[in-house]
Formats: C-alpha cells, structure tokens, sequence
C-alpha cells in the first residue's frame, strides 16, 4: 500500500473538533484508520471489591463511541471497535492496515499510562512509532510558567501565575475531508449485557437533565447553555444549586470522555464575554476548568500518592472500627441523615451529584463517619458519569487533608449546609418520598419533630428504621 498510514487510537478524546491526533493524522497521512478499544481491565472489580465502571456510565461511553463512529462513517469512513487489551490489538491492526505510526493522546493515572507503555512496547518490537499528544488540558504544559514538578501545591498559587503569564492555544479545526483504506473493517458496538449489565434500566425521571453520551450531545449542550438558555450568565449564583439542569453546566460527562474539549468551552466563554462583556459567572466556569487542569498536572507531579491513603501529605485520617458496616450504609443511602442520603440516592440512581452535594457526603464520609476515603473515592469511580482519575481523585485527597487542600481541617457542617442550600427541603422532598409529607426544612431534622408530628407525616416506621438508631445518627447529638 503506498503513501502513509496512520492509526489513530481514541481513548478519553471521543470528538473530531479540537483533536490534535485527528487533525495531525489528517494532514500528514494518506490515510487514517480510527480505532476505539474497550479495555476490560476498566470492568474490573478494583481491590475495595468495587467495580471500576458502573451501569450508568458505561451507557453514556457506548453512547459516546457510537457517536464517534457515526462521525467518522459520515466522512466516507469508520471507527474499528474492539473489545479487547489495546496492547495486543492495535499490533495486529497496524500489521493488518500496514499502518506506519500510531498517534494517541497523553494519559497521567498510573493505569492508564502503564497501557500506554504496554502499547508502545508492543509496537516497538514492530518497529512502529507510538507518537504521544498532549489533549486534555485547558492550558498545554508547554506554556505553564513552570515545569511540573514546579506547580504550586496551592491552587490559588497556581491560578495566578497562570493566569498572569500563562495562555491558552487556539483549538485545532475539524478535519474537512478524511481518508480512510479501501478495506476499512466495520465494527459492532458492545450491548450493555456484554460487560454484564441490564439492557432494560430506566432512566429515573428526576435527574437533572438526560445525559446522553457523544460529541453531537455534548456541542448542543453547550450551545444550548451559552446562548439559547443564557444559563451561563447566572453560574456564578446558581452553581452551588441542587434542582434542575441549568443551575451548572452539566459539561463535565462530556468533558472526561473527551467528547467536549475543555479549549472549545474556553473559547465559547470568550465569545460570550465579548458579546456580553466579561462577569464574575463566565470567570467562575473558566476556573472549574482550571480546576481540571491543575489536578491534571498534580497527578503528574505526585504520581501515585494520589492513590495511596496518606496521599502526599503523609499522614492518613483516623478511621473507624466498624467502617466497614458505616461505608455500607453510605453508599446505600441509609445513614439517617436525610441531606446525606438524598444526595447518595441522587447518584446511585442517575450517576450525577450536584458539586455541592459531592463535597458534603465526601465530608461526611470521611470526617464524621470516618471511613477510608479511598472507599469513598473507589464508589465515586463506579458511580459517576462525569469520572475521569485526577478530578475524583484529587478532590477526594484535598477533602480528606491528604491533597492539595490549604487548610489543617476542613470540615463541612452537614445540617448547616443543608439548611443553607436546601433551605426549604424541596432536594431532600424528591430523593426521600418517605419525607414527601414533612413541610419545609423540618425535612433536614424529622427525629425533632414531635411525636404527634411524626404521626401526622407516617414517619413512625421511617425513624424507627436501622439508620436512626443512636450509635449511627452522629449529627442528631
């Protein structure tokens, strides 16, 4: 086959706008052959006997990959999908294709690199060339002020010499036209029951909005946020909301799938800002992306300490005996503390929490119950749609005290926070029927309501439940 052949391996970067292995691929091959691995080392059971990939967000990768491969088939072509470890895969594509380098983005988790060094290993002894490319950053580490191992351990640190001598690059265009071998194989997309799920799971009607996975969702999405809703305009109020789809972005699903570049939403903020002028809100979404950006680089600057219980502060928070029985009632919902469980049902059923909501049961978890925050961390990987390493990661650490987190102790005040964004019960209300009757923010407190009270709103068998018995209702003393 002459002229050059490139095989472009897709991991967490699912969209042809802002993809630099893409555009690169493009314009210096003849050829391209996309290809997208499902990794059953990522449907494992992990060593604290959870899966590493739940129901929830396994619907939004197929989602996801599906749309990819529906890009790639309008352009004349396809996405080759395999089930299977990449390092023994894509060797025998680029023998198959006849392909001269393979292109693929940078990881920085310890898992994902390690697949990267199996692949490059692999192809090595083909003579093949595993190029890497940096895509998953707001700001590429080439034009930080600093090398990595130079990151202020402070955010704030970081924020403003960033800010002040750093800058962020254009986005790479879409590729116009794209060619593809004449024999490009066509593949199926996985079922739901091949990785062992249910294929029939419901959505629950009160999640916050339908998330549903791919590059086509995620630009609409955007659009629909920036400029059909103007929700952007208020994120700075509304952003520690708990109800409804525009009181935050809702980017993030698609953002750790790749399926959004976090350059593109930038660039989206700038644009609005010139047709709005700049405010505090658009300023507020442009640092959660630096927030990603800077666990990112944590995660290359620290490595694994990310992923050990003492993280790089070097001494571990206090436990519990029977953490094992409380971590249980967690991550089932059942501790007795309704603002607590509201949110635990939240993403049990949907695979969405309200950041709010992440920061209080993390909170709860670790410094009430005193549970192994690597527990907790271990449920969120399973659970969350919106998972990607260094953002769960490093913001479980920073909550224990073991991360990048400034403070000796922070600790959140679970009742007081409650009150202060549910304050008249309504998050609480739809999550717990069993509280629907109670009125206003009672609802937070039902073991204060008088016996007469409870009668009234059936809460007799509720509080009498397991949780609210007095060695497990910590907040009721």
């Amino acid at each position: 086959m002459s002229g050059k052949t490139i095989l472009v391996w897709f991991r967490k970067d699912l969209r042809i706008h802002d993809n630099e292995i893409l555009a690169e691929a493009v314009r210096k091959g003849d050829r391209i052959v996309p290809v997208y691995c499902f990794d059953p080392r990522q449907f494992e059971m992990t060593s604290f006997q959870i899966m590493k990939t739940g129901l929830i967000r396994t619907r939004f990768l197929l989602e996801s990959v599906a749309d990819l491969r529906d890009s790639f088939k309008r352009a004349g072509g396809d996405l080759i999908i395999k089930f299977g470890k990449p390092e023994i895969i894509l060797p025998e594509l680029v023998a198959k294709y006849q392909a001269n380098e393979v292109y693929h983005h940078r990881e920085v988790a310890s898992e994902e690199t390690r697949v990267s060094a199996d692949v490059e290993n692999a192809l090595w002894k083909l003579k093949i060339n595993l190029k890497h490319f940096i895509g998953h950053t707001l700001y590429h580490k080439e034009d930080l002020p600093f090398p990595i191992n130079s990151i202020p351990d402070v955010f704030t640190s970081f924020r403003k010499k960033v800010e002040r001598d750093g800058s962020v690059r254009a986005c790479h265009e879409t590729p116009g036209k794209m060619n593809f071998p004449e024999n490009l194989e066509s593949s199926k997309l996985p079922n739901l029951s091949d990785f062992g799920f249910d294929e029939h799971v419901p959505t629950d009607e009160r999640s916050v909005m339908k998330f549903y996975g791919g590059e086509t969702e995620a630009l609409k999405r955007m659009q629909d946020y920036f400029w059909v809703t103007n929700a952007v305009q208020n994120y700075k109020q509304t952003r520690n909301g708990l109800l409804g789809s525009d009181y935050s972005s809702k980017f993030s699903a698609w953002i750790a799938l790749g399926c959004l570049s976090p350059r593109e939403v930038y660039w989206e903020i700038k644009k609005y800002d010139q047709v709005h002028g700049s405010g505090d809100s658009t300023y507020s979404l442009y640092l959660e992306l630096l927030w990603r950006d800077y666990f990112r680089f944590m995660f290359k600057k620290y490595g694994n300490k990310f992923f050990q219980k003492i993280g790089f502060k070097g001494v571990a928070p206090e436990e519990s005996e029977n953490q094992q029985e409380l971590f249980e009632l967690w991550k089932n919902a059942e501790t007795g503390i309704p603002f607590i469980d509201a949110n635990m049902k939240e993403l049990n059923a949907t695979g969405f929490m309200s950041n709010r909501g992440r920061q209080n049961v993390a909170s709860f978890l670790v410094k009430d119950l005193k549970v192994n925050w690597m527990w907790g961390a271990s449920y969120f990987e399973e659970k969350l749609i919106d998972y990607c390493p260094a953002n769960n990661w490093g913001n479980w650490a920073y909550i224990a005290g073991v991360g990048n987190d400034p403070r000796e102790y922070r600790y959140f005040n679970v009742l007081k926070q409650a009150m202060e964004y549910d304050p008249q019960g309504d998050y609480v209300r739809l999550w717990i029927p069993e509280l629907s009757k109670v009125p206003g923010a009672g609802v937070h407190q039902p073991w204060n309501l008088s016996q007469a009270e409870q009668s009234e709103y059936q809460l007799i068998s509720y509080l009498t439940a397991p949780p609210y018995t007095p060695e497990l209702v910590f907040l009721k003393k």
